[in-house]
């Protein structure tokens, strides 16, 4: 048996045209190098959109791709993400599901205030898969709490798209996340998503992993990574192989570079000198700039001729971050680059309690519902007085 891990695409997140073309490059060429390994199905652990309701011509190719996987006969399981998911329980997931060309494995019915999952077993391989939906701020949490899973025999999958202590990297440690305890037993992959840092635990009996950004989200993940990525799993013999396949539909180089006591026409120069008789060819570039800098501002760093010659070199798209950079007269407030999610949480507890209408958890978790359910997109054609009662009923549910 060979299956496919991916995760957290996110299409659409990109606002410039060319790096949201990129992205659903890379989505293309998994699928396409899926089809390549001959995988018997391809898991897809949350976030495949980077909202519940994705734009119309991103919904055209994705659909297209994925009823070319249905016509071959590669299922496609998935869990919805935390961007993907809606308050209301409405996303284009379920209607891709609908449509036949993909399978929605969080099944399961509440029974005494615990919910009881359901396997949906693949027909070629036999193999189990279930799991449980990411939502915002954590609120996937109460699923946890109280699960249950009906031990099966066979080849066991679970998907998840939630933080989980054991997997997540040093910058994100002190996040709030849940140990793997809090998940069923007896499964033999656990196949996550919502950490954009590719990462696994394996043991004897199981294997834990998140797959990283398929394509990184954001300027920092492209610095960081530089490229996105996904496991090729084969199971033979009682024996689980994981492979990660790196993914980059384009070249990218970064340049990190510290300006402290440097003047802007050194740092200027020192730009071009490092980029200088290189070839940058369908090439993404990103420049991150730090420190304090002398005898000048920011801005009289000479971008427009550092992108000009960049550009003229045969660069794709060329993204700087200057957030770290001050001058001598100004020094810049300097905002966190953690997970927006998180930066949310952190401004929700520091503000809590300034009303005493509720205690402090209830406070807490009512704040990050109405906050998940303001985050409604107006649909295509709808009208804005439909629009508005849509976000009200929504609000109302979480009252």
């Amino acid at each position: 048996m060979k299956y496919a891990h991916l995760a957290d695409l996110h299409l659409g997140s990109w606002r410039d045209e060319k790096m949201r073309t990129l992205s659903t490059k890379a989505f293309l060429m998994a699928i396409n190098e899926c089809q390549k390994e001959n995988v018997d199905f391809i898991l897809f652990a949350g976030d495949l959109f980077n909202t519940s309701l994705p734009a119309l011509d991103t919904l055209k190719i994705v659909t297209k791709k994925l009823k070319e996987l249905h016509d071959r006969n590669i299922p496609l399981y998935v869990i919805p993400g935390s961007h993907d998911f809606s308050p209301s329980g409405k996303t284009m997931i379920d209607v891709l599901e609908n449509a036949g060309i993909l399978k929605n494995v969080f099944k399961g019915e509440v029974i005494d205030k615990t919910l009881h999952l359901e396997f949906t077993t693949d027909p070629k391989t036999g193999a189990k898969i279930t799991g449980v939906l990411g939502r915002r701020g954590m609120l996937d949490r109460n699923y946890y709490e109280n699960l249950c899973l009906d031990q099966q025999e066979g080849y066991k999958i679970f998907m998840f798209h939630t933080s989980v202590t054991e997997l997540m990297p040093i910058d994100l440690e002190l996040i709030e996340s849940q140990p793997l305890s809090a998940f069923p037993k007896g499964c033999h992959y656990y196949a996550g998503g919502h950490i954009h840092h590719p990462n696994l635990i394996e043991t004897e009996d199981y294997v834990a992993s998140y797959t990283g950004s398929l394509f990184p989200v954001n300027f920092q993940e492209l610095q960081k990574y530089g490229k996105g990525g996904y496991y090729i799993i084969t199971y033979e013999n009682n024996h689980q192989n994981i492979k990660w396949e790196a993914l980059e539909p384009m070249k990218h180089q970064g340049l990190s570079l510290n300006c402290a006591t440097k003047s802007p026409e050194k740092i200027t120069c020192e730009i071009l000198s490092h980029f200088n008789n290189q070839d940058l060819n369908e090439t993404v570039i990103t420049i991150k700039l730090k420190g304090k800098i002398q005898n000048g501002n920011v801005s009289d760093i000479n971008f427009k001729h550092i992108f000009e010659q960049l550009y003229n070199q045969g660069a794709y798209f060329i993204m700087k971050n200057t957030n770290k950079l001050q001058s001598e007269n100004f020094q810049e407030m300097i905002i966190s680059n953690t997970n927006p999610e998180f930066v949310e949480e952190e401004i929700i507890k520091e503000h809590l309690q300034q009303q005493d209408l509720f205690d402090k958890d209830k406070e807490f978790e009512l704040t990050k519902q109405l906050i998940s359910a303001l985050n409604t997109f107006k649909k295509e054609g709808e009208k804005i007085s439909d629009y508005n009662k849509r976000v009200i009923e929504e609000i109302k549910k979480s009252m």
